[in-house]
């Protein structure tokens, strides 16, 4: 792997954090890179004020009335134009400095790779979690009710990415979208359980993996959910495994007997809280919502009357 980006998103409420992220940046032992940065509502004067330097690289624009989706397609459809593969990183992270060494070698053998990620608190002290591949686990056993491939954790040759495209505009789970295609398509994926970000957990984090969970959580990330397989369930790629099409099928209504049979009912959506968050939970997304340990309060056949 020669040619490679390194592509990240900046957006209002992300500055404090970005002084750091950068400076991981210009830490990172390969340097063999051109960076990219996609611009959310934010406009470059405001980005480099608060990163505290110039970057260089190049800088993807939103434009009036664009999604969060449509300023990652405009900016990912151009460097898989340009390069034979981009490493993917948040800009509210760090990267530590064999981050992107590690993804240009594993790119070499597969499509779409990933590495775990360290947890810390907005300070960005570790919180003693470690976000990663389950052990015994392969990355393609996850899909398609969970997903461990993140646009802070993973790298992707552009071969793929461009059959993976394009990122409808009504997507916000981004992350998932790309992956999910990646794997109805059958590319070759790999992770690597060694740490090579710090992920930061804060109030303006899309997925949280950490209790205590409430209700409130636990209904925007079931809308979130519902709504990424729909929108996967209605932009099939072509070439998609068909066996795999039909999995997401079946994972689908699984969701919505979640949705309907305890998000719906909130005595029922009460009981649910206490049993999970009970639990010791692996960081895993999706299970840390709809967890598969306590399936049985949604998926029986017959109806709750609570």
């Amino acid at each position: 792997m020669t040619a490679l980006a390194l592509y990240t998103t900046i957006y209002p409420g992300v500055e404090p954090y970005l002084a750091d992220w950068y400076r991981s940046v210009r830490g990172q032992t390969d340097q063999d890179f051109e960076l990219w940065i996609g611009l959310d509502a934010m406009d470059s004067r405001a980005a480099m004020d608060a990163l505290g330097a110039d970057p260089g690289g190049t800088w993807v624009l939103g434009e009036p009335g664009d999604t969060p989706a449509l300023v990652r397609q405009r900016a990912l459809a151009q460097i898989a134009e340009r390069y034979e593969g981009v490493v993917l990183v948040d800009s509210d992270d760090v990267l530590h400095a064999s981050r992107v060494a590690t993804a240009r070698s594993m790119l070499g053998a597969n499509d779409l790779v990933g590495c775990a990620l360290r947890l810390v608190d907005q300070s960005g002290l570790p919180v003693g979690v470690a976000f990663g591949l389950p052990q015994g686990a392969e990355p393609e056993d996850l899909f398609p009710q969970n997903n461990i491939f993140g646009l802070s954790n993973s790298a992707v040759r552009s071969d793929l990415l461009h059959r993976c495209l394009p990122i409808p505009a009504s997507v916000v789970l981004v992350d998932w979208f790309l992956a999910s295609r990646a794997w109805l398509l059958g590319a070759r994926l790999a992770f690597d359980n060694a740490v090579g970000m710090d992920y930061r957990q804060h109030g303006k984090n899309m997925a949280r993996v950490l209790p205590p969970f409430d209700a409130d959580r636990i209904v925007r990330d079931t809308e979130r959910v519902r709504d990424h397989f729909r929108i996967l369930q209605a932009s099939s790629p072509d070439g998609a495994i068909i066996h795999r099409v039909e999995a997401v099928a079946k994972v689908a209504v699984d969701i919505e007997r979640f949705y309907e049979r305890v998000v719906l009912r909130p005595f029922r959506l009460e009981q649910y809280l206490v049993a999970l968050n009970a639990l010791d939970i692996a960081p895993l997304w999706w299970s840390s919502v709809a967890n598969p340990a306590l399936r049985d309060m949604w998926a029986g056949e017959k109806e709750e009357t609570t």
